[in-house]
């Protein structure tokens, strides 16, 4: 769900994925998880989101773990506006390529508010 699954989207070399389950397997799915990968300490944990993370592999992972329309479950619409726009796309690798060597906070901080402002559009 990250850039490495948009073609042509700058990424700093890891990957992303997302799970989708049902609210009623939300509990379920992050007890396993969270047996196999370190929760992300940085991320927000609620009744329908909760983040993992493993920086031992080759690529950095990153997991997110949403119910299925509940108010985290964005991330595909996310992608799919890049995939279908270019000039969407072009903008946010300029944010990223603006952000480059910025603290990792600030480079988030500005993701964070052009994902919402796609979103909102989206709506």
């Amino acid at each position: 769900m990250g850039a490495t699954a948009i073609p042509g989207c700058l990424t700093k070399g890891d990957l992303d994925l997302v799970v989708r389950v049902d609210a009623a397997d939300f509990p379920a799915a992050e007890v396993c998880l969270a047996a196999r990968f370190a929760r992300n300490a940085g991320s927000i944990r609620t009744e329908d989101f909760a983040a993992f993370a493993d920086d031992g592999q080759p690529l950095p992972l990153g997991i997110q773990l949403t119910v299925k329309g509940g108010p985290f479950d964005v991330f595909h619409h996310f992608a799919d506006a890049l995939r279908g726009d270019a000039g969407l796309l072009e903008r946010y690798n300029a944010l990223k390529t603006r952000c480059d060597g910025l603290p990792m906070d600030a480079y988030r901080d500005e993701k964070s508010r052009f994902i919402a402002a796609v979103l909102r559009r989206l709506r």
